[in-house]
């Protein structure tokens, strides 16, 4: 059994601890937020993800999770804090390098230090150097030492949010140590509780490897999106072309959307176009198309709803995907608020994975209601999110409405 200290319990961080605690390591859970530690050392999570409560409890019934405001001693430590981005689309890795400071007078000779969180390529580096300036009586790779006392390495996670658990053990992951003996040991780490296999390389390609997985995606839905506009400019439906031209046997056209949201793909690219902002016009590109196509989404309505007589709108779905309740970075949230703004009063939002109206919608006077209330509605219906819930309502429900369908489960205006 391994010590393993987890720094930061958000989405990828407790399920993650959880995991490593079910598999027989103990396992030390760290968040600077009070109510998250209180949450977890109480068997609960403040998070929706499936089968995650249960396994919490369990692993904190045992005792072989424990949620702490600040790091244990460990044989490992595991850092999972966010990464975002600054208003000028720059990373921010203040948390990490916070994480890192904070375990630096706990580490001893054999420890590893793995960092989870995306970060730019180079950042393990500069966190084993952190790590060596604080500790100059430990050796550390990078630093000119032949033999390192403490290991480090990268392996960022590859989940889809809704099926967490089952990918972080199924999946494949790449781990990238400053050494190969820093590779192995962290491999060794993740070969405990990991069926997929476990991939060695070095830092600087792992950590290239997570942004460039997240980019491509990126890439491919503003193809996807681009082509939803063009389709609009041309009073096409986007949907029926991309179903043809899908029967093409090279070609694989994603679905468009109102954007894309959530914590990787919204914001890992600007990574690397911050770091080689000359070679990855691309990526940029991209990111623009997609950033943008909220405010396309949002103008397309706003115009029509204007000529309305009943300017009712009611919008369904918040979060940035189907079936979670994640927000970050969505462009639902986004597209929401600004009609809240411009249509005082006749806004309403359903979300059906969140129970409390979201201080955003508070501010921009959109209630949240249950999607019954939603479907007794008149005025425009806006499907943002295309829930499982939103695609079971019968066609009947959606008579006499006007339907704007970001997402192509109802049939578009």
């Amino acid at each position: 059994m391994t010590s393993i200290c987890v720094l930061g319990l958000g989405y990828i961080g407790l399920p993650t601890a959880a995991l490593l605690a079910s598999h027989g390591h103990r396992v030390y859970g760290v968040d600077v937020r009070p109510d998250i530690v209180e949450t977890v050392s109480a068997g609960r999570v403040h998070i929706t993800e499936a089968d995650l409560d249960g396994l919490v409890q369990k692993v904190v019934n045992s005792g072989l999770l424990t949620a702490h405001h600040t790091p244990c001693p460990a044989d490992a430590f595991i850092i999972t804090t966010p990464t975002p981005l600054t208003e000028d689309r720059r990373p921010q890795l203040d948390f990490v390098f916070a994480a890192a400071d904070s375990i630096a007078p706990l580490l001893k000779r054999g420890d590893i230090v793995i960092v989870e969180s995306t970060c730019p390529v180079g950042t393990t580096r500069n966190v084993a150097k952190r790590l060596a300036d604080a500790r100059p009586d430990l050796a550390f790779a990078g630093g000119g030492a032949a033999i390192s006392d403490v290991s480090v390495a990268y392996c960022p996670e590859r989940v889809l949010p809704g099926r967490i658990l089952i990918e972080l053990i199924d999946n494949d992951r790449c781990v990238g140590g400053l050494t190969p003996v820093c590779t192995e040991r962290a491999a060794q780490l993740y070969e405990s509780f990991v069926r997929g296999t476990v991939l060695r390389t070095d830092a600087a390609t792992a950590e290239l490897v997570k942004l460039t997985e997240n980019a491509f995606r990126d890439v491919n839905i503003a193809f996807a999106n681009e082509l939803s506009m063009v389709a609009d400019h041309h009073g096409v439906d986007v949907w029926k072309v991309i179903k043809l031209a899908n029967r093409h046997p090279r070609v694989n056209i994603l679905s468009p959307g109102p954007g894309v949201g959530g914590h990787c793909i919204a914001v890992d690219p600007w990574f690397i176009v911050d770091a080689a902002p000359e070679q990855a016009k691309l990526i940029r590109v991209a990111r623009e198309v997609n950033d943008r196509k909220a405010d396309y989404v949002f103008e397309r309505l706003a115009a029509t709803i204007e000529t309305s007589a009943d300017k009712t709108i009611t919008c369904f779905g918040l979060a940035f995907k189907p079936n979670v309740d994640d927000l970050r970075e969505s462009p639902a949230m986004e597209i929401v608020e600004r009609l809240g703004r411009a249509f005082p009063g006749k806004v309403a939002a359903v979300e059906p994975f969140i129970h409390v109206q979201p201080p955003a919608l508070k501010e921009a006077g959109v209630p949240l209601i249950t999607l019954e209330e939603g479907l007794n509605r008149s005025g425009a219906f806006v499907l943002l999110v295309d829930h499982t819930a939103f695609l079971r309502v019968p066609s009947e429900r959606l008579g006499g409405r006007k339907i704007f369908d970001t997402r192509g489960g109802w049939g578009r205006v």
